[in-house]
């Protein structure tokens, strides 16, 4: 599906809305959205998923946007590339317009890249450069911009960094404690699943607490404080593997640790990196599994599995109660991703550790998932809201690809104005 798009189209698309197709890449699946976009309002049509976790059978679904499904059906997907282009077909299938902007979810930019933007040589380069920062997940985001900028080589594509939404954060929750020459390499604390802070900071809009707490929580996970809308801290750190207890990665771990293990095990690099990002977390503890469904399952008759649940508990009222100081305070806590949308247990464990400064949630509610979940005696507002991280993307990438419309347009105007007077 190679088409060409003229700038004067995209121009016109800008004024009255753009269609916006959103590509937000996992190391296991490939997500999706279709949107029209303004400056007033950003409008699901439809969006998805092609999902390869499962080695032997993938799974593509896709659903409008009253959220009922279109299609579900089991298919062989091998990779990113497989994923892109059964979202290509699907789309093209639907009858769904061409887009005018793609916009894509980009983990971390490293430390150059800050704001959203266009992507161009430049920029791709930079993203590449940003490696070692997110080995997990770079290298299949940078695969999926290289198909969408194949398959759509005149359609303006944007980046949209997780680390964006952090860039608010005090040197004093920034600096990592070490040697002040490291700073100048990007080395300190940038924060991440930004773009799920930013959707949620956008659902509460008109009712935003002063103080607020966002504990993102799925096979990645973390917790950010965020005061008056700004992100102030954030538990992960220059990568995405700190802070919390993850899926397959160990969260905050005494680095003597890895001192100790690569002398002792013989363990390089590569080998380090394996064992932080894909040994460890629930999966290591556990010895099963890092999926916490499963992990409920076996608990009643398996200790490791109920030690590894106990573990992610634990270090989640110690991240809830060391923001809240960090904000002297909290007016609200809101539980999204995977785990904290689906997981009662887990959110009622992680609260009633809390009830001694006076948390307590409705049990009631909490099951039924009918936020506000706290009782009304409760010292803070907790919530259960649905990151929808695409929906950012769309909004981020309509306004960037406007604005770039715009400024065309004026540097258009100024030279067949200078045109003019010149040959006059």
């Amino acid at each position: 599906m190679n088409i060409a798009v003229s700038p004067e189209h995209i121009v016109a698309k800008s004024e009255r809305g753009m269609h916006v197709l959103t590509l937000n890449s996992g190391s296991s699946s490939l997500k999706f959205g279709y949107y029209r976009a303004s400056a007033s309002r950003t409008k699901v049509l439809v969006s998805g998923e092609a999902d390869f976790s499962d080695s032997d059978q993938g799974k593509f679904y896709a659903h409008g946007s009253r959220k009922y499904d279109l299609t579900t059906e089991p298919t062989p997907i091998r990779n990113q590339k497989d994923a892109f282009g059964l979202i290509i077909k699907f789309l093209r299938d639907a009858k769904m317009s061409m887009p005018d902007a793609i916009g894509h979810r980009i983990v971390h930019g490293g430390p150059k890249l800050r704001k959203h933007c266009l992507i161009n040589k430049a920029v791709l380069e930079q993203i590449k450069g940003a490696h070692a920062f997110a080995p997990l997940h770079l290298p299949d985001e940078l695969s999926v911009i290289q198909l969408a900028r194949e398959h759509f080589p005149q359609v303006p594509h944007v980046a949209c960094f997780d680390t964006v939404f952090h860039t608010t954060i005090p040197d004093v929750a920034r600096t990592l404690p070490l040697p002040i020459e490291y700073r100048s390499e990007g080395i300190e604390r940038y924060g991440f699943h930004g773009l799920s802070c930013d959707s949620i900071v956008h659902q509460l809009r008109g009712n935003l607490p002063k103080r607020l707490i966002v504990a993102h929580l799925g096979n990645g996970a973390s917790v950010t404080a965020i005061r008056n809308g700004r992100s102030i801290d954030n538990s992960m750190g220059m990568t995405p593997a700190g802070g919390l207890i993850m899926g397959t990665r160990c969260g905050d771990l005494d680095p003597g640790v890895l001192v100790y293990v690569a002398r002792e095990k013989g363990l390089d690099a590569n080998g380090l990196e394996d064992l932080i990002n894909h040994q460890s977390g629930l999966l290591g503890i556990s010895g099963l599994s890092s999926d916490m469904r499963r992990l409920h399952e076996a608990s009643p008759s398996n200790s490791n599995a109920r030690l590894a649940i106990d573990m992610f508990v634990y270090t989640l009222r110690k991240q809830l109660a060391a923001m809240a100081a960090t904000l002297g305070g909290v007016d609200m806590i809101v539980f999204t991703g995977g785990i904290g949308e689906n997981d009662a247990e887990i959110r009622a464990a992680t609260c009633m550790g809390l009830s001694a400064f006076g948390l307590i949630i409705d049990h009631h509610r909490n099951v039924a998932v009918k936020s506000p979940i706290s009782a009304p005696t409760s010292c803070c507002d907790v919530r259960v809201l649905t990151s929808d991280e695409d929906e950012r993307i769309a909004h981020h990438t309509r306004a960037i690809v406007s604005a770039n419309n715009c400024q065309n347009e004026q540097h258009h105007r100024t030279r067949v104005a200078a045109t003019g007077e010149a040959k006059k």
